[in-house]
């Protein structure tokens, strides 16, 4: 039997190949709402970003989510991903 092929995802922070159930999906839906998708299936455009504070800081200092999602992003939607992210390590 041919070993089970583990889809891999790259961090938009630190721009590494990782196992795509290592990574949280931050999604664009159809709406244009950005949401951070605990589930990995929300409909829409996905980025993936590594669970650490600097991944999210460097994808956010060199605006890597809004070249991802063609689209400018508001403050508010990176502070409550930032509080999601740490409700997430936290539980």
């Amino acid at each position: 039997m041919k070993p089970k092929k583990i889809p891999l995802r790259m961090c938009l922070g630190c721009n590494e190949m990782k196992p795509k159930a290592e990574l949280l999906r931050v999604v664009k839906s159809p709406e244009s709402e950005v949401s951070l998708d605990s589930t990995g299936k929300k409909n829409g455009r996905g980025a993936y970003i590594c669970h650490s504070a600097d991944c999210l800081a460097k994808a956010v200092k060199t605006k890597r989510l809004e070249k991802a999602f063609s689209m400018a992003i508001p403050d508010d939607v990176y502070e409550s991903l930032k509080k999601e992210m740490d409700l997430l390590d936290r539980g």
